[in-house]
């Protein structure tokens, strides 16, 4: 048996060729493959050698050439290519091991590997008689059949195969990412995803779910540990991804500790406080009935004082924080022994968004806000007092962070009432201070879209509501703003709507 070493991550390399030349493999390398091989004292063959043509170009050409492709394609079942093997003189490659540049890690032109993927795709194309290895996570498993069973099964191949070819596609996709630059619409967009984790059942038990992660990109959820309760399902990472986003979001704006609960990606309490046990109380206040069964985010550590308010709290699917206390972990898992808890580490910034329909996709760069305040205009005569502003930037960020139509009511750095998901923006705003009840009064109100009409501000208004944000641009505006003066209301617009669908 003759294998093909050409690697980039050399992770294992040693291990990989000693086991091979135990079994009587006679080993192939190229450039510093061949070097890590010679310092390991393994007895190998440089590529040079077998083609008899040097290195050239920097590099750029040495595998290229017909005794090593000749080697790896040949089909042995096909007499005339095993005539033309031995015509000129060369040996069939039975395994080849090559991973490419981390191209996505430094992108160039340098780390465009031409060689590498030209034989991982000959080897994957030939599976039938050939064996192809790209990953280090598989080499325990291919050494281990090697020795039980003197070669690789056609099972073994064709998985093989399926994984090469799947990290050519991951590093063609990831050059065309590169080449495309800042373009947020190109004429194709290649994703390439690799599995993260098998969810316990997808949005309904009878659905299969996953989750993916883009192929070469960290998520925050590969750096999740779970302390205790079931495995996740897929609106478990749903949910948690929006309370988690959330909470940061919070806590950057007002400087100070927060705690986001979330109920089908939409928040029902959000708070922020001096300490994270009061903005767990204030957030669960918001609306305990909605928050059995939610997302509680907190951002910050999970001490033993917190978990006694959690855990005193409605039941919650998952419980969030950047860190559990081992007193804290054993406290939640005796009250409630099915809820998951996850410390995590900040998240990533939001990257370009693709949802699929069908046969289509649909795809946007990320909803960021514009910063609060120095954008923002007050459109009315009476202006905000500084508790206000505060309590009109948390508003308006859940509020964007809600399913559309969507208003949110905050009073003192708590939401007290949030109206989501509505056809009508007036019911909208009803279900907000109905929820909100005599909490809205002197409060803050925020729309994620312009008011169309002045039917929503009014109910606002008679619930007692003090300051408003919401995009304006409507063009009622005058006949909005009227309402408002009417009311003694102060009324901010930030000239940017934050639809969620």
């Amino acid at each position: 048996m003759r294998a093909l070493l050409s690697v980039y991550d050399k992770t294992g390399l040693a291990e990989l060729a000693a086991g091979l030349v135990e079994l009587g493999c006679e080993l192939v390398a190229s450039g510093n493959t061949a070097a890590a091989l010679a310092e390991a004292g393994l007895p190998h063959l440089s590529v040079v050698e077998v083609t008899g043509s040097p290195e050239m170009l920097g590099g750029r050409v040495k595998t290229l050439h017909p005794r090593i492709h000749g080697g790896i394609l040949a089909d042995r079942s096909v007499p005339a290519h095993l005539a033309d093997l031995e015509a000129n003189g060369i040996e069939p490659i039975d395994l080849v091991v090559c991973n490419l540049y981390p191209f996505a890690s430094d992108p160039s032109v340098e780390l465009i590997d031409v060689g590498g993927p030209t034989m991982v795709r000959a080897a994957a194309k030939n599976f039938a008689h050939v064996g192809v290895v790209t990953s280090p996570a598989d080499y325990g498993r291919v050494l281990e059949e090697l020795r039980a069973e003197g070669a690789l099964s056609a099972a073994t191949r064709r998985r093989l195969a399926r994984a090469a070819f799947a990290h050519t596609a991951a590093y063609d996709a990831a050059i065309v990412e590169w080449l495309d630059g800042d373009e947020l619409l190109p004429p194709t967009v290649h994703l390439t995803l690799e599995l993260g984790e098998v969810l316990r059942y997808g949005e309904n038990p009878h659905q299969r779910g996953a989750r993916y992660r883009v192929a070469g990109r960290s998520s925050w959820w590969d750096g999740v540990i779970q302390h205790g309760g079931t495995a996740l399902s897929y609106l478990n990472v749903f949910d948690a991804d929006a309370a988690w986003r959330l909470v940061h979001e919070l806590s950057a704006d007002a400087g100070k500790p927060a705690v986001a609960i979330v109920k089908h990606a939409n928040p029902c309490g959000a708070a922020v406080a001096d300490d994270l046990v009061t903005a767990f109380q204030r957030a669960l206040d918001a609306d305990p009935t909605s928050a059995f069964g939610g997302i509680v985010a907190v951002g910050g550590p999970m001490t033993v004082e917190v978990a006694e308010a959690v855990a005193d709290g409605p039941q919650a699917d998952v419980i969030l924080a950047t860190s559990f206390d081992p007193q804290a972990v054993e406290r939640l898992v005796t009250r409630r022994k099915a809820t998951r808890l996850l410390s995590a580490p900040t998240p990533e910034p939001a990257m370009r968004q693709v949802r699929t329909l069908g046969a289509i996709a649909l795809v946007q760069d990320a909803d960021e806000f514009r910063a609060a305040r120095p954008g923002w205009a007050v459109v009315t005569a009476t202006q905000p007092t500084e508790a206000q502003w505060r309590d009109l930037v948390l508003a308006w960020r859940v509020c964007g962070r809600t399913t559309s139509n969507a208003i949110a009511v905050v009073t003192d750095g708590q939401a007290v009432g949030v109206g989501a998901g509505q056809q009508s923006r007036v019911v909208a705003a009803e279900l907000a201070v109905t929820k909100a009840g005599e909490r809205a009064r002197g409060g803050a109100a925020a729309s994620d879209a312009f008011f169309p009409f002045p039917d929503g501000l009014e109910v606002l208004a008679r619930a007692g509501v003090a300051a408003v944000v919401q995009p304006g641009g409507s063009v009622r505006d005058a006949e909005v703003v009227a309402v408002a003066d009417a009311a003694g209301l102060a009324m901010v617009t930030t000239g940017e709507r934050h639809f969620r669908h």
